[in-house]
């Protein structure tokens, strides 16, 4: 049995998240969770709330909360809205708990003691209107290499490039708006990654299978401009994880506090400290330090392709720099950005799909199966109303959910609810077989190469092949002359239905579950021996006919919805 740590990248506390923050890291993740367990392998699968800087700060103030209760009601509202998308997390932590705490204060202990931290005096963006300084995410302006308007102080996200607050055109305060900023000094620690550039790129280097994605954004921050840049690690804020060393004072750091993308990172880690506190488990080191057993794991990171320099350089140059025996990601899987319906979504225009909005007009597994089959791999994806109406309604509804509804009611029609003898299998159905076992292997293939939208297409070709063979067997027609026949075709059609709803369960879930009660077996067994997979119930084997798997979006609903979440004009 082999052993799966996998982590999505933690979603900020500021807000409900819309449908491309969920396929660009939980969502993903949560197939490959689900996929490794059906294979019998041990998983710990990790998220958070990633609850301190700016966003939280800003958010807090905007809803009139104490920062400490807005991200204590948060977390919990995000926690239901991934229940509902039923993400399997074994834990769903808080970057803000005491583990977190410290952990992160262990780590700059460490780093300090190692000569991997040094104090810088700098000048800092000051704003006299607001009273304060002002960290990189308080500052927004033009992107002095891209045009775009909206960058912050610490990163552009259309060009993903790293900046500082002066760097940007026309700054400007996002507290108050003000525009007369000046420089003041300062005094902040720095992460001294310069000092192991060399082994975080040979580290980067030997990883030969990582996506393109991944690896042209860690090298272009490796070595365009000068290269690996020392990242301040402190800010200026009155919310965070007070700067010390280990469990001593930073003498010149009072009042200050980890910078979020110093902090966040080392969540994981505490995450499964947190897991085990919350009685949930009893070794969170057996699966993070090498020394405890975690040299026997596989790690794999799933996040957008925003998050991919801070988990290429930054978290790892942590661990690297510590010299402790601290398990290292062994595949970083990125992906690009979901658009909304020719432009992208916007949280102050109300445009798109949110993730609570979502699960109030359809159930989870229509836009989990959406989302993932059209998951944003090798570029920029769109979602567009019609596109999602009819991939449901022409993958989930006419291909699975029909060949289900279509089995079970000729079934209960002519034999009964129960699983029918019939005769021996013959051609058709060895070709049948030898064909599923051919894409069941390919999607195996494609789900251990972290290829979401490939695995989604060699499941759908297997569904695929079952209404095929009914359409060709035509049981309706082989029960006039050979009824022996017609009953071997429907028992090897109903043990096809629960082989899909085993292989489907990763993508979805509750269809899964449902189909799986309707045939009344808890044999969730993932699918081997073809042969045996497609003998499981037996003959006599009761059953019920399902409800409707999937319904169809009407062309009405979806125009109703492409009009509700058009956003301002």
């Amino acid at each position: 049995m082999a052993r799966h740590l996998i982590t999505s990248a933690i979603p900020y506390i500021n807000g409900i998240k819309h449908l491309g923050n969920l396929v660009g890291s939980q969502l993903p993740a949560d197939l490959f969770a689900r996929y490794q367990r059906a294979r019998g392998n041990e998983v710990l699968f990790l998220c958070a709330t990633d609850e301190h800087g700016t966003p939280a700060e800003l958010a807090a103030a905007k809803a009139g909360k104490p920062v400490a209760e807005y991200c204590a009601e948060m977390h919990e509202t995000q926690s239901k809205i991934a229940d509902g998308f039923r993400l399997s997390f074994d834990h769903f932590g808080r970057s803000s708990s005491p583990q977190n705490h410290r952990l992160t204060q262990h780590f700059a202990g460490v780093l300090a003691e190692r000569g991997l931290i040094r104090e810088v005096s700098e000048t800092q963006m000051y704003s006299p209107t607001d009273g304060r300084y002002l960290p990189d995410r308080y500052i927004e302006g033009t992107c002095p290499n891209c045009g775009f308007e909206d960058a912050r102080g610490d990163q552009c996200d259309n060009c993903t490039k790293q900046l500082d607050p002066v760097d940007l055109i026309n700054p400007h305060s996002v507290i108050s708006g003000a525009t007369d900023l000046e420089m003041r000094e300062t005094k902040h620690l720095y992460l001294c990654q310069s000092l192991i550039k060399d082994e975080i790129e040979a580290w980067i280097d030997s990883k030969t299978d990582w996506p393109v994605l991944t690896t042209s954004i860690a090298r272009k921050w490796l070595h365009d401009g000068d290269g690996l840049q020392d990242r301040g690690i402190t800010r200026d804020l009155d919310w965070g994880i007070p700067v010390k060393k280990g469990e001593e004072e930073w003498p010149g750091m009072e009042g200050k506090v980890f910078y979020v993308w110093f902090d966040a990172p080392i969540e994981y880690i505490a995450c499964a400290q947190e897991w085990v506190d919350a009685g949930k488990g009893d070794d969170w080191e057996r699966w993070w330090r090498t020394d405890k057993g975690a040299d026997d794991v596989t790690y794999t990171q799933f996040m957008g392709k925003d998050n991919v320099p801070f988990h290429t350089l930054t978290f790892p140059a942590t661990i690297l720099g510590s010299g402790e025996p601290w398990k290292r990601v062994d595949y970083i899987k990125s992906f690009n950005y979901l658009n909304y319906d020719g432009g992208q979504f916007s949280t102050s225009r109300g445009r798109g799909v949110f993730m609570d909005q979502a699960l109030e007009i359809l159930p989870a597994d229509y836009w989990r199966w959406w989302l993932l089959s059209h998951a944003p791999e090798s570029s920029d994806a769109e979602f567009t109303w019609e596109n999602f109406q009819s991939s449901v309604n022409k993958d989930l509804a006419d291909v699975l959910g029909n060949f289900a509804s279509r089995v079970t009611k000729f079934c209960r029609s002519k034999f009964g609810e129960v699983v029918p003898e019939g005769g021996a299998m013959g051609a058709l159905e060895a070709k049948l077989i030898a064909d599923l076992a051919e894409k069941i292997r390919e999607y195996e293939a494609q789900m251990e190469a972290h290829e979401v939208r490939k695995a989604a297409g060699a499941l759908r070709a297997a569904w695929v092949l079952g209404n095929e063979y009914l359409q060709e067997a035509a049981p309706w027609s082989t029960l006039k002359a050979d009824p022996e026949a017609a009953a071997m075709q429907i028992r090897l059609a109903l043990n096809m239905i629960r082989l899909y709803a085993v292989i489907s369960a990763p993508f979805i879930p509750d269809a899964s579950a449902q189909l799986l009660a309707a045939l009344k077996t808890q044999d969730d067994g993932w699918p081997g021996d073809l042969g045996a997979a497609l003998s499981v119930l037996p003959v006599g084997h009761a059953f019920e006919v399902p409800e409707v798997t999937f319904r169809k979006i009407t062309d009405a609903e979806r125009e109703e919805w492409q009009e509700r979440f058009a956003g301002e004009r």
